[in-house]
């Protein structure tokens, strides 16, 4: 019994056999912009750099400060 296959699926399927070097590129993109080795020194730096939001980015001052 073969099961439902959907469109996408199938789309997908039909692309991968005629374009076999798609999923070869997809490992490259990948590689390029996520599997990346972390630098924990700059990662810490980069967290002690980091400057608290407000709640609400366009208010210049709290209600307390305004009174």
């Amino acid at each position: 019994m073969a099961g439902y296959v959907s469109d996408i699926t199938q789309f997908l399927r039909e692309l991968k056999q005629k374009r076999p070097e798609i999923e070869r590129q997809q490992q490259e993109g990948r590689a390029m912009y996520w599997d990346k080795d972390l630098d924990l020194e700059q990662l810490q730096r980069w967290k002690e750099a980091d400057v608290p939001q407000q709640g609400y980015v366009y208010q210049t001052s709290t209600a307390v400060e305004q009174k």
